[in-house]
C-alpha cells in the first residue's frame, strides 16, 4: 500500500512528465509565407499598347502622404481633419482593438487559473433523506439520532482552487497563432481604411473644384451667349436676321442654362461626400469648399514609382489576406489538437466546518491535487468534419490571397494606363482648345470685316466652348486616375498600431 508521501510524489513526477511534453508536442501544420508573384519591373505585367507605356521612374517611391504634392493648404487641412474623426476610421480601429483584447483573452489560457471561494451557510437535513437511510438500514435507534442529524447547523467553507490545462498538442499555442494573425488583419484592414479614406476624400475635392470649374464656365458663357442673343434680337427687329435664327439661339441658350442646374447638384453632391468622410452633416464645409476666385493652373507631381517587391508590404489588403491564411493554418492545429485527449492540473486547498469555533483549526482542512483526463471517444466524426473544414478554409484563404495579389497587379496596370491615356487625351484636347480659340477669333475678325456672315462666328464659339469644357473634364478625369494609381499602390501614411 503506497502511503501519501509516496503519491504525493508520484503525482508530481506525472505532472512534470505532462509539463515536459506539452512543451514540444504540436499536430497544427506549420506556416509557411507565400511569395507573392512579381515581375522584374513595373512595365512587364502591362496589357496596354506601347502607346500607352509612358517612361516611369522605378528608383522612387510615391510619398505616403502624396496629396501634398498639390499645395493645397485645404486639402492637407481636409486629409488630417479625417484621420482624427472619421467615422469609418473610428469603426476600423475599434475592430483592432476588439483583436487585441481577444488575443489577450486567448493567450491567457497559456497560465493557470486560479480562483478563491467562501461561503456560510444554515442547512437543516431532511428526516428522510438520503443521508439518513443508513440509520434505519442498521437498525439504529431512529427516534434518538434523526432529531440531531436533522437539527438545524451552520456550515462555513472556504477554498483555494487553481487548474492548468497542460498543452500538449499545441492546441493553445495554435490560438493564440491564430488570434496573432487576427490582430495582423485587423492592423492591415485599419490601414486599408487609411488609404481609402485619403483616397476617396481626394477624389470628392477634386470632383469639387472641377465641378467649379465647369460651373464658373458655364457662367461665363450664358453672360456671353446672353449678350450675343441681344445683339441677334435687334438685328431680327431690324430684319437684318429671320426669327427662325433668333429661335435657334435662345433654344441654345435655353440648352447651355440646363446644364447648370445638374453641375451644381454634382459640387453638392461632392461636398457632402467629404462631410460624410468627416463625420459632419451637409453644409458643414460650405466655407472650405467655396468656389476659388480664379481657375488655379493644375500641376502634377513626377511619378515615380516603388519597385515591385514593395507592392506586398505597401497594399495593405494583400497585408490582410496574408494575414487570414496565417490564421486560417493555425485554425488546422486547434482543430487537429481536439482530436488528442486533454489534461487538465487540478489543485484544491480550504478549510471547513460545522462548527464556528473550529473553522479555522487544522483538523477542518481540505485539500486535493492531481490531473484529470478528457479522452474524446465517439462523436459521429463531428471533431474529423471540423477539421476537414479548417483545412478547406486555409485552401480557400489560399486561393483568395492569389487573388488579392493578381488584382492588384490589374489594378495598378489599369491605373497605370489610364493615367496615361488621360494625359495624351488632354494634350491633343488643349491643342483643340487651342485652335478653337484661333478660329473664333478669326471668325469675329472676319465678321466684322463683313467677309462672313453671324452663324459662322456662332458656330466657332460654340466649338471652343466645347473645347473648353472637354479640357476642364479631362483635368478633373486626370486628377482622379493620379488618386487612382495612390490607391493601387497602398499609399497612405501607415496608423501606429500600438
Amino acid at each position: 500500500m503506497l502511503t501519501p508521501w509516496i503519491r504525493r510524489r508520484r503525482d508530481v513526477a506525472s505532472c512534470a512528465i505532462a509539463l515536459g511534453l506539452s512543451a514540444c508536442a504540436s499536430v497544427g501544420p506549420k506556416y509557411v509565407k507565400p511569395q507573392p508573384p512579381a515581375p522584374d519591373d513595373w512595365t512587364t505585367w502591362r496589357s496596354a499598347s506601347d502607346t500607352l507605356r509612358a517612361p516611369i521612374q522605378t528608383g522612387a517611391s510615391l510619398p505616403d502622404n502624396w496629396w501634398a504634392a498639390f499645395d493645397d493648404s485645404i486639402l492637407d487641412q481636409l486629409q488630417d481633419r479625417a484621420v482624427k474623426v472619421s467615422p469609418d476610421l473610428q469603426t476600423a480601429a475599434l475592430h483592432f482593438a476588439q483583436a487585441r483584447v481577444q488575443r489577450l483573452t486567448v493567450s491567457a489560457q497559456r497560465g493557470p487559473e486560479v480562483g478563491a471561494s467562501a461561503s456560510a451557510t444554515a442547512q437543516r437535513q431532511s428526516e428522510w433523506g438520503a443521508g439518513i437511510r443508513i440509520i434505519d438500514a442498521i437498525g439504529a435507534d431512529r427516534n434518538k439520532i434523526v432529531p440531531l442529524i436533522a437539527e438545524p447547523f451552520g456550515f462555513y467553507q472556504v477554498g483555494f482552487d487553481a487548474s492548468w490545462e497542460l498543452d500538449l498538442w499545441g492546441r493553445i499555442r495554435s490560438s493564440v497563432r491564430q488570434a496573432d494573425a487576427d490582430v495582423a488583419r485587423q492592423g492591415a484592414l485599419l490601414d486599408l481604411a487609411r488609404v481609402s479614406l485619403a483616397s476617396d476624400l481626394a477624389n470628392g475635392f477634386f470632383e469639387v473644384r472641377s465641378t467649379q470649374r465647369l460651373i464658373r464656365l458655364t457662367r461665363e458663357e450664358i453672360a456671353a451667349m446672353e449678350d450675343r442673343l441681344s445683339i441677334i434680337q435687334a438685328q431680327a427687329e431690324g430684319g437684318l436676321v429671320d426669327g427662325l435664327f433668333l429661335e435657334r439661339q435662345r433654344a441654345d441658350l435655353s440648352a447651355l442654362k440646363s446644364q447648370l442646374p445638374p453641375l451644381l447638384a454634382h459640387e453638392a453632391a461632392s461636398a457632402n461626400q467629404i462631410a460624410l468622410l468627416i463625420g459632419e452633416h451637409p453644409g458643414t464645409l460650405r466655407s472650405e469648399l467655396a468656389p476659388l476666385p480664379t481657375d488655379q493652373p493644375i500641376t502634377l507631381p513626377d511619378l515615380a514609382l516603388g519597385l515591385p517587391s514593395e507592392l506586398a508590404s505597401r497594399r495593405p489588403d494583400i497585408a490582410a489576406a496574408e494575414a487570414r491564411l496565417r490564421a486560417a493554418t493555425a485554425g488546422i492545429g486547434v482543430a487537429r489538437a481536439q482530436l488528442y485527449p486533454s489534461i487538465r492540473l487540478g489543485a484544491k486547498f480550504g478549510s471547513e466546518s460545522y462548527q464556528g469555533s473550529e473553522f479555522l483549526s487544522w483538523g477542518s482542512r481540505l485539500w486535493s491535487i492531481g490531473p484529470s483526463l478528457d479522452l474524446p471517444l465517439f462523436d459521429r466524426g463531428r471533431r474529423k468534419s471540423v477539421v476537414q473544414l479548417r483545412v478547406l478554409e486555409q485552401q480557400e484563404a489560399a486561393v483568395a490571397y492569389q487573388r488579392t495579389v493578381l488584382s492588384a497587379w490589374k489594378e495598378i496596370d489599369d491605373a497605370l494606363t489610364g493615367y496615361t491615356a488621360e494625359q495624351q487625351q488632354r494634350t491633343e484636347l488643349v491643342a483643340r482648345e487651342q485652335s478653337s480659340r484661333e478660329a473664333y477669333n478669326l471668325a469675329q475678325a472676319r465678321y466684322e470685316g463683313g467677309a462672313v456672315d453671324f452663324v459662322a462666328v456662332l458656330d466657332s464659339q460654340r466649338s471652343y466652348l466645347q473645347a473648353r469644357f472637354d479640357v476642364v473634364a479631362s483635368e478633373g478625369r486626370l486628377l482622379t486616375r493620379y488618386v487612382a494609381i495612390n490607391r493601387a499602390l497602398g499609399n497612405a501614411p501607415r496608423l501606429q498600431h500600438q
